[in-house]
């Protein structure tokens, strides 16, 4: 069917790019997890009257965020070019994209953890540490089983801007639907494989909200 209404559309290569695509925003998404909560409870125990209180420690990480927050994506990509050569090997392919993807998502949803936690009634974390629980016991009991369905919200967000990532990554050498529509579709103005990668990039950002809502709404318990 596809064929006979697009015939220059080679099916093999837009589901190679359609599985590229989904590698690396499944792999850039687990990364960005752990990566962006890391960062969003430093950020929230090194707060003024957080657990870790500590200005200099809590400068250092907001400053991070902020900085690769404001860079572009597609600067941050060329920027960490040596990095990914020295990490990966190369700087082509889905594999060389996913240094870039998490470095550039990670502060973003470190931003949207600290917010989660900070919505976490006060009253909780104070009865936990007066009694007598340790920190660990407070992340993993108190502050991340509390603020889940917030978190799993954020993740959704974030996997909705990391696809469009790819398709950036894509149109320099990564791979996946964005460099099938550019080298395929728009180097050579064949303006129907562009529009059947925008259809399945849709198709696929439908699925990760439907999933990510479906996860969020199961564990608010509201």
């Amino acid at each position: 069917m596809l064929m006979e209404l697009f015939p220059n559309l080679n099916t093999d290569d837009l589901w190679t790019a359609t599985f590229e695509t989904f590698y690396m925003t499944i792999i850039a998404i687990v990364g960005t997890f752990i990566l962006g909560i890391a960062l969003g409870l430093l950020l929230y125990l090194t707060m003024k009257g957080g657990i870790w209180q500590n200005k200099i420690l809590n400068f250092i990480v907001a400053t991070f965020v902020n900085v690769f927050r404001a860079i572009p994506f597609i600067i941050l990509i060329l920027l960490l070019f040596p990095f990914t050569n020295f990490l990966i090997g190369t700087i082509r392919g889905p594999n060389a994209a996913l240094p870039a993807l998490i470095i550039g998502a990670a502060p973003f949803y470190g931003r949207l953890v600290e917010i989660a936690l900070k919505e976490i009634d006060k009253g909780v974390v104070e009865a936990a540490t007066s009694m007598g629980a340790k920190t660990r016991t407070i992340i993993f009991k108190v502050l991340l089983p509390e603020s889940m369905p917030a978190l799993v919200s954020g993740i959704t967000v974030t996997a909705i801007a990391l696809i469009g990532y790819t398709a950036m990554a894509g149109a320099i050498g990564a791979g996946g639907l964005g460099s099938y529509a550019y080298y395929s579709g728009f180097q050579r103005r064949d303006f129907d494989i562009v529009f059947i990668c925008s259809i399945v990039i849709v198709i696929i950002v439908f699925i990760f909200q439907f999933i990510g809502d479906y996860i969020s709404s199961k564990l608010d318990k509201r």
